[in-house]
């Protein structure tokens, strides 16, 4: 038998508009592809992220296109049973596939991979033609609608036609991204020639409690005629072990048991050793020589989701064990990040992935109304150890489940579970992103005590059945060791706002009530998978959707380009509310109204991590397992909750959650403290402000501290207290503590808004820690001119030293030059202090520009 050859089908492609007779075939701009990155390489249509060009190409996802190339056909060489199939990774949405005229494939879903068996259409050593015309999924979603009346569409963001289509979600528009409704072939197209191949490869492993040894079980399905299997485990150049099974009805399995594994850890808790699993099948007479061999690398650890009561108080924890080590998940939710998936390389996929593992983050969630992601991105976070929380492809609505579209579900739930379920990252699986809380909105039918699935169907929330049956029945046969989560959020049963149970989706602040986002500790979850706050993106990403960049007329921070690129209902009141209430701002310039909405969205995020990081207080009393904010990434270039934008470029908040996030970390709270003269009297009181410190260690080992204590009068700079709080202060691993209160009456009861206090961990002599408390709000604090503000570039251009003799609120690094990056930024500059900042790419010629809060740039 010949061995196994591919050979990928991505020249010669061409397209056009198959509804229109004056459209003729152009090239296509690249492949994999899509119609969108077609239509702009010709000219066509004008960049959709640019002004509002959005508006102008809603026509392409109503126009039907086709896309065509010629390919050789090899030969199937002679005496064998080899056979030619096609195999599509992915066509966008609904396809009819023809080869030299005939149909061969009707595809309805673009997360499905679909096979074709070509071999008798296949002509060989001649020019074969394939052809895919794709229909729009908008419209057929439409007619889908009308075609089940039964059901009760209905959903948040986008129109309800998505729901019908098994398509990324996102795609019709949602309130961060455009409604840009791709079609084409977003994934690779190959034609492999076998008489046999490897289909699948994949392990499950079990361990001790120790961790000293691990069994590996490792199956092959083999497709095709195959004597045996060689299965071998390697870890860099060096062979683990290796075994010879004969195949048995398509299927061969080996058993391993490695004593003292490597283990693969997430980021910062160790290293991330990745084994190589491969598989090679022969035929009886091979002589040696393989037909077909795959190789797929993977971790071994042991995860766990824990879900047990609390001391203290009600419900019980969520948060997850790896390797027996408790993981407090502070991370982002992540969605796609290009509105047009295949302009997404490999390079690009890397960078986003390590901006996220450099932003101290531990843990990514891929969002429900996206894709599955690519293979290069559970790559990236294999080798940097960020993990992964997958969401099924569902989003914030009512989904049908009639039979055709269960057995679609079925089909795209176990294609990407097995293409994904290798990857150590992927530590749980969840049904969907809000379409319980949709649920409940809408009033629809759930008795979660009802233990019936066919019962289910019947009601007006049978999506019920997707995410409680069918996906968790794939879940439990593909990855058994893998958590399954029916929802984000979700309460076991209880309503989704339940903050004992399960994980919460906290938009209490900027979204629902409008809290304040100074009470993040009162509105805390078990587990918090999103919360966020907006900002506006760098001012050279609003110039580059700009029509005429920095000349544009609607370069200013009102102008209906800028709000056409925020798709947030009520963005303007809620960006306008959360600064009233905090700062001292004008909407003009624009880079000093960016900068007051980045300053919000760092201070807001800070407040989270930092409060809910609190909760998590050791064992029995892990209130709070993890905070996902909403959201690492954007799409196109917008105004959104994203920390990093579209071009990469972090806001501020990036850099206040790298802190908030970072091995060790301290905080403080500061109460006032009322008590009058008498109990008739309320004109004589005296008023103390009370200070309450704690530390967090995120570390494995025990840490032994000074905390120093400090406080300024703002006005003038004065130090006003300086004290070591505690000496010797032991901060155990893996959790907050409570270091104690410090005590200050006030020298001016009605100057409340004067103190700027900092609290200082010091081991050994060194800094470890350092976090600077300022009066709230901010708006009421009489800032200064900082005097003696001194920003100071090394001799090497490597670093920034930062002193002050005021207290300054703030101060942001910037760079006109994209190449140059900062390690940290938005930092709170008191007296006394020299704040070293590493610099990354400047140069002599580099001008560094600072900007902080009550001032313009200096």
């Amino acid at each position: 038998m010949a061995p196994h050859r591919t050979i990928p089908i991505d020249e010669g492609w061409t397209f056009k508009q198959a509804d229109n007779l004056d459209s003729v075939f152009l090239p296509v701009a690249q492949f994999p592809t899509n119609i969108h990155l077609d239509l702009m390489a010709n000219m066509i249509i004008e960049d959709p992220f640019m002004g509002k060009n959005e508006r102008d190409v809603q026509w392409v996802g109503e126009a039907v296109w086709v896309y065509k190339t010629t390919f050789k056909g090899p030969s199937l060489g002679e005496g064998g049973i080899a056979k030619a199939v096609l195999e599509f990774e992915g066509l966008d949405t609904y396809a009819v596939v023809l080869l030299n005229g005939q149909e061969i494939l009707r595809t309805e879903s673009m997360f499905i991979s679909e096979r074709v068996d070509v071999t008798a259409l296949l002509q060989m050593n001649v020019d074969n033609e394939l052809q895919i015309i794709f229909e729009s999924a908008y419209l057929k979603g439409k007619k889908l609608i009308e075609e089940h009346p039964e059901h009760k569409w209905g959903c948040w963001n986008g129109d309800t036609s998505r729901l019908a289509v098994r398509k990324a979600q996102y795609h019709w528009g949602w309130d961060w991204g455009p409604m840009l409704m791709t079609c084409g072939p977003w994934r690779p197209i190959n034609l492999e020639i076998y008489d046999a191949r490897i289909a699948d490869l994949y392990l499950r492993t079990n361990f001790d409690q120790s961790l000293t040894w691990a069994e590996i079980v490792v199956e092959v399905d083999i497709e095709g005629p195959g004597s045996f299997v060689k299965i071998s485990i390697s870890l860099g150049e060096d062979l683990i072990s290796e075994d010879t099974q004969g195949v048995i009805d398509g299927h061969a399995i080996s058993t391993f048991r490695i004593h003292d594994p490597e283990l693969w850890y997430p980021i910062r808790y160790g290293r991330q050793p990745l084994y190589t699993f491969t598989a090679t099948i022969f035929a009886a007479n091979s002589e040696g020589c393989g037909i077909h061999t795959v190789s797929k690398k993977s971790g071994l650890r042991r995860v766990e989701l824990i879900q047990r009561p609390l001391v203290d108080q009600p419900g019980t924890t969520f948060f997850f064990q790896v390797n027996n080590i408790p993981v407090w998940c502070g991370g982002s939710d992540w969605i796609p990040a290009d509105s047009f998936i295949p302009r997404i390389g490999k390079d690009k996929y890397h960078d986003w992935v390590r901006l996220i593992a450099e932003g101290n983050q531990f843990m990514i969630r891929v969002w429900g109304g996206g894709i599955y992601e690519e293979q290069v991105f559970y790559d990236a976070c294999d080798e940097l150890g960020i993990l992964v929380w997958q969401d099924f492809m569902f989003g914030c609505g009512n989904y049908p489940a009639h039979a055709e579209f269960l057995n679609l579900v079925r089909r795209e739930a176990t294609d990407n579970v097995k293409l994904l379920r290798h990857h150590p990252s992927i530590i749980i699986w969840a049904g969907n992103n809000e379409d319980y809380q949709y649920q409940e909105q809408e009033g629809l039918t759930y008795d979660f005590s009802n233990k019936d699935p066919e019962s289910w169907l019947q009601t007006d929330f049978p999506a019920r059945y997707i995410y409680e049956k069918l996906l968790a029945d794939v879940c439990c046969s593909l990855v058994p060791n893998t958590a399954y989560h029916f929802g984000s959020p979700w309460g076991g049963g209880l309503p989704t706002s339940d903050a004992t149970v399960g994980d919460i989706h906290q938009w209490n602040v900027w979204h629902g009530t409008q809290e304040k986002y100074q009470d993040f500790d009162k509105l805390s979850g078990r587990f918090v998978s999103e919360f966020g706050m907006e900002a506006f993106p760098d001012i050279k990403t609003i110039e580059s959707f700009l029509p005429e960049g920095r000349k544009d007329p609607d370069r200013y921070s009102q102008s209906s380009t800028i709000d056409f690129h925020n798709k947030a209902v009520g963005h303007e009141r809620r960006i306008a509310l959360y600064l009233v209430e905090n700062f001292r701002y004008s909407p003009e310039p624009l880079e000093q109204f960016i900068y007051s909405t980045q300053l919000m969205q760092a201070e807001c995020l800070a407040t989270a991590y930092r409060l809910w990081k609190r909760q998590w207080k050791g064992p029995g009393r892990e209130y709070c397992g993890g905070a996902l904010v909403w959201q690492a990434n954007d799409c196109w270039p917008v105004t959104s909750w994203a920390i990093v934008d579209y071009y990469l470029r972090p806001k501020l908040a990036y850099y206040t959650v790298k802190r908030e996030m970072a091995p060790l970390s301290c905080g403080i709270m500061r109460r006032w403290t009322v008590i009058s003269k008498d109990r008739y009297t309320s004109a004589y009181t005296t008023k103390t402000a009370t200070f309450e410190i704690w530390g967090s260690n995120l570390t494995l080992e025990d840490v032994t501290v000074d905390v120093v204590f400090k406080a300024w009068d703002i006005i003038t700079g004065r130090e006003t207290n300086s004290q070591t709080a505690k000496t010797a202060f032991l901060l155990p691993q893996n959790q907050s503590t409570e270091i104690g209160g410090v005590d200050l009456p006030l020298y001016n009861e009605n100057e409340e808004s004067r103190i700027v206090v900092a609290v200082y961990l010091w081991q050994a002599g060194k800094q470890i820690a350092r976090y600077v408390n300022w009066p709230e709000p901010l708006k009421y604090v009489h800032l200064q001119a900082p005097k003696h503000l001194r920003v100071e570039m090394s001799r090497d251009w490597k670093m920034v030293n930062i002193t002050a003799e005021l207290p300054v609120k703030g101060l942001a690094l910037e760079c006109d030059d994209d190449n140059v990056s900062f390690n940290d930024n938005l930092l709170d500059v008191v007296p006394g202090e020299v704040l070293s900042i590493k610099v990354k790419g400047a140069k002599k010629e580099s001008r560094i520009k600072t900007r902080y809060l009550g001032t313009g740039v200096i």
